[in-house]
């Protein structure tokens, strides 16, 4: 269904459901308010392309989205990204890159891929989202410490390094009024959940920095005036040579987005007993991140921890969102310059807490004592988007993966000869029409055990290279082989034209359905003949001895 799920979610919408998603929609404003502005900073833009990005977005993904009470907006996991393509293509190269990448989450929506998109191995999500919160605590050592820098490296290790060059510069102030607001973003839910912590802290620390006149950097120092109206539509310069070098970071744009928003729905049923519209979801998430870079916004995904604090405070429709979004807008407006008084300190304390709750260390440790393959893996993807590009990271790991999930494919497939178990088998009884499973003298019968890929084909070829003196009849058993790709066909094809050249007979039994239409729609049942392939073992043991009795002279080759 691509149908938004407001206009299920407000059939007999209530006063009383009304008033709690208002209520709910703006607390959860008030809580996106310091998120959308430290995650933009984070990212190496100005605060007002995290604020144009919740109300704009967040507004398009609830209105469209196919979850009741999705909250979409900026989140941690672009930062890496964002920062990347902001320090190489500039402010139009993520504009265009966020346009393309909303581009591919509609076509994957109205493929109906939403479903697909639940398969990427766990060890991959675990491993790049644990690196990204190593690198947004990384990129707040500064402003946590009031390092006095010019400028940070982009890169983790040149990063560390100048940190730990500077470190003699820290700034006392900076330092305690981030202790102070991290110890209210730990202490406060304990007294009051009505009112979110994060801004609670960041009032606080305003106040405490303008009254008192503290030394310490804050947005209008560093950014200068913020603009408290939203701006007019722009288009970006669009060169086809710049959208080429942009298809890899948009592919990871896009992939973030569809994995965060859709772990986020996921995670919403469960709070509240609902089930999502995964390709709704999509194409929402896509039309979100075409139309928020047009308007000065950045990437967006649905926000599991946003979207959790509305669920708590009552939020069932998606009108909880339009207030959100709505709330931000107020805010923004009438409020906006005083976002300049917010001191980055602050903000970086807030960015500490986001990047340990997504490192989830706790997962990321037992995923280690998971099998080798996994925790190469995980930590395979978590290296590279520490040390390298998430883009890197995200590509190495899925093809990693791939490639384990080959060799573990070919490790649960046997290849073996099955002649002297039949024999020994109760079930060879001589001259039983009916259940006769006495091999006869030039007649090999092998057995494939599990799905016939291109790892198990080589298992195939292998045994029968250790046939040296070929048999008059060869029977395949492909009775649990319950699937087979090109590779399977084409070792199958090898064994055609070896046995013709032989002078053998292959006979095939017990094959699945998926096989037999695999087998249909190449070539080889030709190159075996329909003939020769049989319902069950019995009836090809009865081939064989008539092929020998036919065939009983000297072989000839």
């Amino acid at each position: 269904m691509l149908t938004p799920e407001i206009y299920s979610a407000l059939k007999g919408y209530t006063r009383r459901q009304a008033f709690a998603d208002v209520t709910a929609g703006v607390i959860v404003g008030i809580v996106a308010l310091p998120l959308a502005i430290a995650f933009a900073i984070a990212s190496g833009l100005s605060p007002s392309y995290g604020l144009y990005t919740a109300v704009i977005a967040g507004f398009i993904i609830s209105a469209f989205g196919g979850s009741r009470v999705q909250i979409g907006g900026p989140t941690g996991a672009f930062v890496v990204i964002v920062y990347g393509i902001v320090q190489t293509y500039g402010i139009d190269g993520l504009t265009v890159a966020t346009i393309m990448a909303g581009a591919i989450l509609i076509v994957l929506g109205l493929a109906r891929l939403g479903a697909a998109i639940k398969f990427i191995p766990f060890p991959v999500t675990c491993g790049f989202t644990s690196g990204i919160a190593v690198v947004i605590f990384s990129s707040q050592v500064r402003d946590l410490f009031g390092l006095r820098m010019t400028g940070l490296p982009a890169d983790f290790f040149p990063k560390w390094s100048a940190l730990i060059a500077h470190f003699d510069t820290i700034n006392p102030q900076a330092t305690g009024l981030a202790a102070l607001t991290l110890v209210i973003l730990v202490a406060w839910p304990r007294v009051s959940r009505r009112l979110p912590a994060p801004f609670v802290a960041v009032i606080v620390a305003s106040v405490l920095a303008t009254m008192m006149h503290l030394p310490v950097e804050t947005i209008g120092s560093r950014f200068g005036h913020i603009s408290a109206a939203l701006p007019r539509p722009h288009l970006p310069h669009v060169d086809i040579a710049i959208m080429t070098r942009l298809i890899g970071p948009a592919f990871t744009i896009a992939l973030l987005a569809a994995v965060e928003s859709l772990l986020s729905a996921v995670v919403a049923d469960g709070m509240i007993g609902t089930r999502h519209k995964s390709n709704a979801e999509l194409i929402a998430q896509g039309l979100a991140n075409i139309v928020a870079p047009i308007f000065g916004g950045m990437p967006a995904t649905g926000a599991i921890a946003r979207t959790a604090t509305n669920i708590k405070n009552g939020g069932r429709t998606p009108i909880a969102g339009l207030v959100h979004s709505a709330t931000l807008l107020l805010i923004t407006l009438f409020f906006g310059r005083y976002v300049a008084y917010i001191p980055l300190c602050a903000l970086a304390a807030i960015l500490v807490i986001v990047a340990y709750h997504m490192s989830d260390w706790r997962t990321f440790r037992a995923e280690l004592s998971a099998p080798r393959s996994d925790a190469v893996v995980l930590v395979t993807t978590f290296v590279l988007t520490v040390v390298a590009d998430l883009t890197v990271a995200i590509e190495v790991g899925m093809v990693l993966a791939a490639f384990l999930f080959m060799r573990r494919m070919a490790e649960v497939t046997n290849v073996s000869v099955i002649t002297r178990e039949l024999e020994d088998s109760p079930d060879a009884i001589a001259d039983d029409v009916s259940g006769n499973r006495r091999v006869p003298k030039d007649v090999q019968v092998y057995a494939i055990d599990g799905p016939f890929f291109f790892g198990a084909a080589e298992k195939f070829r292998e045994a029968l290279s250790q046939i040296s003196d070929p048999p008059r009849v060869l029977i395949l058993r492909m009775r649990l082989v319950n699937a087979i790709d090109s590779t399977g066909l084409n070792a199958l094809r090898e064994l055609a034209r070896r046995a013709r050249r032989d002078n053998t007979l292959v006979l095939l039994c017990d094959l699945h359905a998926q096989p037999m239409i695999a087998l249909g729609r190449s070539s080889l049942l030709d190159d075996f003949g329909e003939d020769n392939i049989f319902g069950n073992l019995d009836d090809a043991l009865t081939r064989a001895r008539a092929h020998l009795a036919i065939t009983s002279g000297p072989r000839t080759k």
